[in-house]
């Protein structure tokens, strides 16, 4: 049945109306059921098509609306029984129109109909007619769009973002090798045209003083700025790698971009946006910058690289000048997720020779430090800037560059700020009845795994802090359970205080590189070592009284690191901190 054929059908549009306000309305469980189970044969019936443009011509409210493209989306997705070609194209052309002619649809409607467009276009990508692609011209689809009113805009870059995502993502329905022959085929005929124009209205737009109270101009730069991410969120090599794990990975842009990352107005266009629009937008531009700064080294020649760095860390530079913004949770999480690929994608000794460097790795310490005190402030993103201070770390023993990294300087202070606040949280945390990070032991040891390399970088002021705080809170803890009149809140924060004393010196000892670790070093954790059996024996002898169970578990992990470090094998190395004990058991 051709889908331009219009059937007398309008006996059925009440019936199926009021199935669609049973489905989508009602409160009573067994009415919608049946209505589903209605609304399930309508799907399967043969006449479905006729009857779907029938609700889309006349259908009177919007859920019919939404009905009829869910239900043509169902028909041109199924893979028996596939509908053809002719019908298919009429399809696509019917909603081109209706969009077009409709641009005040229902957001809900309007978002299902671009769904059916991509739908088919994706399905359809290598379908021919007359030796032509027939479902290929998709920015000659939408121009039409983009000349006209700016709720028409909207629809456009909608459907080139709805589409690109689509593309980059694979259904269960369709086997896996047919979606990379058509995601690797999009990614080489169409995606950088996209991604070109998406960047081109971008700057119309920040070119134009956009009025941001007008919601249709609001919804012009979120979509653009959806659909920019979408390009640079491609899976371009079909890795399909979990998003969870994204911040180890490389954006594998395709040697045919490279001209506009080369061009600096590019990454500029970003760092604009990003302090001439509403916090609200900004989280959108700083995770399309995360994508920017995770373009491929092998992009660039080496003299390429260094000058886009050098405009990245610009960038970074003026957003800690100017850090208002940051006080929203998502663009602080987003300029953490920032601030970690400096590193991940590039090389201390590249890093050091940006002009600005002493300046920024300043400010990124003290962005750092500001962060780690307020420790109730998102707690998640904590994770990107150890990360970045981690890696930084890593670094020391292999650069090569003779510009200074003074880090020397700045890793001891970050140590000192997780250290110190953490402690300081433990009153905070019994006073309010606040909810214990150390109840999250995945969180805590994988925070703990970052300080470990952190701290072991200008090891003895780590060594140093960490046994003046220890001293302090042990001969407190002694002092409050020697007292008849001590108050249970006193000595609980004192557990809690040498709880992560406990967890911090095992992940420093575990920290220990053995081709980068000094007699003086392994002596400094003797002297650490030696204190956490010392606090061991007092606790053992109040276990008959009273344990703290996270304190034992503490106790097992600093264990742990220990025996990883210096018993088995290392036995030998490990005279320094075995000698260093022995001074005081004694």
């Amino acid at each position: 049945m051709s889908w331009s054929v219009f059937l007398p059908l309008h006996k059925h549009l009440a019936q199926l109306e009021n199935l669609c306000k049973q489905l989508y309305e009602t409160t009573d469980t067994a009415t919608r059921l049946q209505a589903e189970k209605a609304l399930v044969e309508f799907t399967n019936s043969p006449d479905c098509l006729s009857k779907c443009q029938l609700l889309l011509e006349r259908g009177s409210s919007s859920y019919s609306q939404l009905l009829a493209a869910t239900c043509l989306t169902k028909l041109v997705s199924r893979t028996n029984n596939p509908l053809p070609l002719e019908q298919r194209i009429d399809i696509r052309n019917y909603v081109l129109n209706y969009l077009a002619t409709r641009p005040k649809l229902a957001t809900f409607v309007t978002q299902a109909l671009i769904q059916l467009y991509a739908r088919i276009t994706k399905l359809g990508w290598f379908d021919c007619q007359k030796d032509e692609y027939v479902f290929r011209n998709v920015i000659t689809d939408v121009t039409r769009f983009l000349q006209d009113s700016v709720e028409h805009c909207i629809i456009g870059v909608t459907i080139l973002s709805q589409l690109t995502n689509e593309i980059n993502q694979a259904d269960t329905t369709h086997p896996l090798t047919k979606h990379r022959k058509i995601a690797s085929s999009f990614r080489d005929s169409s995606l950088f045209d996209i991604f070109t124009l998406s960047c081109n209205l971008l700057k119309q737009a920040s070119g134009k003083n956009l009025n941001l109270n007008d919601e249709s101009q609001h919804g012009l730069l979120m979509q653009l700025l959806k659909l920019t991410h979408n390009c640079l969120n491609f899976d371009f090599i079909g890795t399909s790698t979990d998003e969870s794990s994204d911040d180890l990975c490389t954006v594998q842009i395709p040697t045919s971009w490279r001209s506009a990352f080369l061009d600096s107005s590019t990454l500029q266009l970003f760092f604009d946006l990003y302090h001439s629009i509403p916090p609200s937008f900004s989280p959108l531009v700083l995770s399309c910058l995360v994508q920017i700064a995770s373009v491929r080294r092998s992009l660039f020649n080496n003299a390429e690289r260094a000058k886009f760095l050098s405009h990245l860390v610009d960038g970074v530079k003026r957003i800690l000048e100017n850090p208002q913004s940051l006080s929203d949770p998502n663009n602080y999480h987003e300029f953490c997720r920032l601030l970690a690929r400096l590193k991940s994608n590039y090389q201390l000794g590249e890093l050091v020779k940006v002009e600005n460097y002493p300046e920024v790795i300043r400010l990124i310490a003290n962005f750092t430090v500001t962060s780690l005190q307020h420790w109730e402030f998102a707690p998640n993103s904590v994770h990107y800037l150890l990360s970045l201070w981690q890696r930084l770390a890593a670094s020391v023993p292999y650069v090569k560059a003779t510009e200074p990294h003074m880090l020397e300087t700045y890793t001891p202070e970050v140590t000192k700020a997780y250290i110190t606040s953490r402690l300081e949280s433990v009153h905070i945390i019994l006073r309010d009845g606040l909810e214990d990070p150390l109840d999250d032991t995945g969180l805590v040891q994988q925070q703990l795994d970052q300080l470990s390399t952190i701290g072991r970088c200008e090891y003895e002021k780590t060594c140093a802090l960490l046994v003046q705080l220890f001293d302090q809170s042990a001969q407190s803890y002694q002092e409050l359970l020697q007292s008849a009149t001590a108050s249970p809140m006193d000595v609980a924060v004192q557990e809690g205080r040498l709880t992560w004393l406990v967890y911090i010196i095992g992940a420093v000892i575990g920290g220990r590189v053995s081709f980068a670790s000094t007699d003086e070093q392994d002596a400094m954790d003797g002297e650490l070592v030696c204190r956490v059996l010392q606090l061991m024996n007092l606790t053992d002898s109040r276990l008959a009284q009273a344990g703290n169970e996270k304190l034992e578990l503490a106790m097992l992990s600093f264990f742990e690191q220990f025996r990883k470090i210096y018993i088995g094998d290392q036995v030998q190395k490990s005279s320094k901190v075995i000698m260093g004990i022995s001074l005081h058991q004694n």
